[in-house]
């Protein structure tokens, strides 16, 4: 069931993206050069004049692909099923790589060649109110869930929000914490959800209520989960920290009260990963099929430690990230938003030159 859902939603996207891929195709041939056989050259597509109004249906048509992909809300129900579904390792990946081709897909695609499209304010406002849900509504979701797996997957839901909320913020700070906040949830939720395969694999069920106290069977393995939840949540010093706070810098830039909402998800999603870690690792051991639990082998020490220390690095030095995203970041701002950084230097110059005039 989970895989034909799967399918159906990202075939009923590809179908349209495909649509849109062949509008600018075609529009390519209506050029002189590309009379003869139209181009699919994306460099092409970049140096050519797109008209707002195609622009706009090309741009829904990607939205749709890609929003599906991320998993945006509306769209985001096939996500549960299916990491609930999948062995530990699929969720992993799905997790870690697939979701994040639907926010590359925005950032590569939907805003340097549509770039009108991308700055319509009600498109903005659109894309955000729905950012904004997922990150709320994934959260509560989240508090509900009596099963571990599913918990994790929609806290997928309300991590990703903050991504598009960032990438249509279109402002450095909003662009460049999101892609910080995709490797960020790669790596905090990727562990997560080994940390729920670890525990299945022994016990063979993901029901919370079936754990309580596994601290004291697996003090290691209860630390790992610690880490990742942390992680997860945004303690300063780890990973999360970084991405939720550049992406709330540029939220509160482009809208205040967008950014006061995004807080909230954080103070939930703080709320379901504590509460879960309480349920299953702390109190007494009440089951007694979890006292002969074992604790993590060193094959398992050697996938959790570099993901570990990926962390902790981005966490405490996360500078050669945003050194590295600085000038993309800023070429594709200006191309959405020309103009953007003069805006932002006319003040400084005035107030320098009003210092120049009072000396």
């Amino acid at each position: 069931y989970a895989a034909i859902k799967f399918f159906l939603y990202t075939l009923a996207g590809s179908v349209v993206m495909l649509l849109g891929i062949l509008a600018l195709y075609f529009h390519a041939k209506a050029l002189p050069e590309f009379a003869a056989s139209g181009s699919f050259d994306y460099t092409v597509w970049l140096r050519m004049a797109i008209p707002p109004d195609l622009q706009f249906w090309v741009f829904l048509a990607f939205f749709l692909g890609f929003a599906i992909k991320v998993p945006m809300f509306p769209f985001h129900t096939w996500l549960p099923d299916a990491h609930v579904e999948a062995p530990t390792a699929g969720s992993v990946i799905l997790a870690g790589v697939l979701l994040k081709m639907g926010t590359y897909g925005f950032i590569r695609f939907s805003l340097p060649l549509l770039p009108k499209a991308s700055i319509e304010p009600w498109i903005i406002q659109t894309i955000a109110v729905l950012s904004i849900i997922a990150i709320i509504y994934g959260a509560l979701v989240s508090l509900v869930q009596p099963d571990w797996k599913k918990l994790v997957a929609y806290s997928s839901v309300s991590h990703l929000g903050f991504c598009t909320l960032g990438i249509f913020a279109l402002n450095p700070n909003g662009i460049a914490g999101s892609v910080i906040q995709q490797i960020n949830h790669g790596i905090s939720t990727g562990m997560l959800f080994l940390i729920v395969g670890i525990v299945y694999e022994r016990r063979h069920t993901r029901e919370i209520k079936e754990y309580g106290g596994l601290a004291h069977v697996m003090p290691m393995y209860a630390f790992v989960f610690a880490f990742a939840m942390l992680s997860s949540a945004g303690l300063p010093l780890l990973n999360g920290f970084i991405g939720e706070f550049t992406i709330l810098q540029g939220a509160f830039e482009a809208n205040r009260t967008w950014a006061a909402f995004a807080v909230t998800g954080i103070i939930f999603g703080a709320a379901y990963l504590l509460w879960l870690y309480q349920r299953t690792m702390l109190g007494q051991v009440n089951n007694g099929r979890n006292l002969g639990l074992k604790d993590l082998s060193l094959r398992e020490w050697a996938v959790f430690l570099p993901l570990m220390a990926w962390a902790v690095w981005i966490g405490v030095y996360p500078k050669p990230y945003f050194e590295v995203l600085e000038k993309p970041v800023n070429q594709l701002v200006e191309r959405v938003r020309p103009g953007y950084f003069e805006e932002r230097a006319a003040p400084v110059v005035a107030i320098e030159r009003g210092k120049a005039g009072l000396k």
